[in-house]
């Protein structure tokens, strides 16, 4: 576990991977307290899933398109979006970039850094992200298209569809499946029979890949692997990331269907806790620096939270705009 020496990594890159890992952590859980509050109307959590997020980020290359899904916080503040956007979204202002306010929060979407807009059908973005890569194919440009799944979205028909059009045309293509062992309150075990998800691969055509998406460096050397493979035509790759959901499925879930064992476990397996530990033990890092990250991160968020709130709503003659279209068609 963490074998940043075989990957090429140095301890600057470690310290960046911990950093976006917890800016994401801090943003999620400003989130939750807000919506506590009666401030923001729903949250659901990329807690437990830094890991795999940030390392997946840290392989990415500039012109790379994504299409995240919902529990994707993490990944996109890394990707660009800054947190007063995912905080305009949450609070549903004017100035929100996903959609003006029209839409739930975590349906993610920024057209300056390759972000395709996501809609809230469950595994439609895999279909979005397989028509990117195939785009980036025939326009022979130097970058991959990737989307990220829970592992409930890989039972999907979009699932099935764009993958084995991804294995036919060996597009540059990476699936991530994230897999957290709950499709909101069913277990794994009342999903799919499969012992890896990874194993579909192989009908597609297409490489799988099974890893420990607790450890962002392994998650980082299979998605660089992946990137590596694609655009030397190779072809696409399907990566299962086992991670630990550390909350309800959101804010609105009761998630007593979890034993108690179970739940009673989660802070053990807190990603960012095993990875902060392993810098200390390391000494890549110490207490001074996470005193200084803990104030900078602090700032950023009180700073996005504070100019969010204050920020106007959108108007009620706004509504439709970008629903419909204006002007309609003059061809009857």
């Amino acid at each position: 576990m963490f074998d940043y020496k075989s990957v090429g990594l140095e301890k600057e890159d470690l310290q960046a991977m911990y950093k976006w890992m917890d800016l994401g952590r801090k943003i999620d859980e400003r989130m939750w307290l807000l919506n506590r509050a009666g401030k923001i109307p729903f949250v659901i959590s990329c807690q437990g899933q830094e890991a795999t997020q940030i390392g997946m980020a840290y392989a990415m290359q500039k012109g790379d398109i994504s299409s995240p899904y919902y529990r994707d916080l993490a990944l996109v503040t890394y990707l660009g979006m800054t947190p007063l956007n995912s905080m305009l979204a949450a609070f549903g202002k004017r100035d929100d970039i996903n959609s003006g306010g029209k839409q739930m929060p975590s349906h993610f979407g920024q057209s300056d850094i390759g972000m395709l807009s996501q809609g809230s059908p469950v595994g439609t973005q895999i279909l979005h992200a397989v028509g990117a890569a195939l785009s980036l194919k025939m326009d022979e440009k130097p970058n991959i298209a990737m989307t990220t799944v829970g592992e409930g979205s890989s039972n999907q028909g979009d699932f099935h569809e764009g993958l084995n059009f991804a294995g036919v045309h060996k597009l540059p293509f990476i699936c991530v499946i994230e897999n957290n062992k709950y499709a909101i309150s069913v277990p794994d075990s009342l999903q799919y029979g499969a012992e890896k998800l990874s194993d579909r691969a192989i009908g597609y055509g297409i490489h799988g890949e099974h890893v420990d998406g607790n450890d962002p460096i392994a998650m980082y050397k299979v998605m660089k692997e992946a990137r590596e493979r694609a655009l030397n035509g190779g072809g696409s790759t399907l990566i299962e990331a086992m991670c630990t959901r550390m909350t309800a499925h959101s804010s609105d879930d009761d998630d007593k269907y979890r034993p108690k064992e179970e739940r009673d476990e989660l802070k053990s397996l807190d990603c960012n806790l095993k990875f902060k530990a392993f810098l200390l033990e390391e000494g890549f890092i110490d207490e001074d620096w996470l005193d200084d990250l803990e104030k900078e991160h602090k700032e950023i968020v009180n700073q996005a939270t504070k100019e969010a709130e204050q920020a106007p709503y959108p108007s009620a003659e706004e509504t439709y705009t970008h629903v419909y279209e204006e002007g309609g068609s003059n061809n009857g």
